[in-house]
């Protein structure tokens, strides 16, 4: 999730999920031209904390930002994002395997992108507060 713009960039569904499937989602990313940040936040789970990832991340100039441990207030978006996930699709949909899963998630990113308001974006949706920055109007 893009702090700024509040816009979900991939959602990737997995049974356990290891650093190595993390870069695949950050290079993908990257190849499309998206958002490759100079920082990355996130807390300390073994995805991020991997040698793959810090390779990725060294090789492309990204900073990794660790929050401190037990301390989820040091990232409250990815708070607040994680809870309307869960709220919005992980507690409503049953998925039948991961292809179904990830079909699921990815329809509700592009809710969640497209449609879904927020207050800290004057009440726009992320797609439209970009679309905003792009064509230089005052927020």
């Amino acid at each position: 999730m893009d702090n700024f713009s509040r816009e979900c960039l991939a959602i990737h569904a997995g049974k356990s999920l290891k650093g190595d499937d993390v870069v695949s989602v950050l290079e993908a990313l990257r190849v499309l031209d998206k958002h490759l940040s100079v920082r990355i936040q996130t807390d300390n789970r073994s995805e991020f904390i991997s040698k793959s990832l810090d390779k990725w991340a060294y090789e492309h100039g990204v900073t990794m930002d660790f929050s401190r441990p037990g301390k989820p207030t040091d990232n409250p978006f990815i708070e607040s994002f994680n809870g309307s996930l869960r709220d919005e699709c992980l507690n409503i949909y049953c998925f039948l395997s991961l292809e179904d899963a990830q079909e699921k998630l990815d329809n509700w990113r592009r809710k969640y992108n497209h449609k879904r308001t927020h207050s800290s974006l004057n009440d726009m949706a992320p797609a439209e507060f970009i679309r905003s920055l792009q064509k230089g109007e005052d927020l």
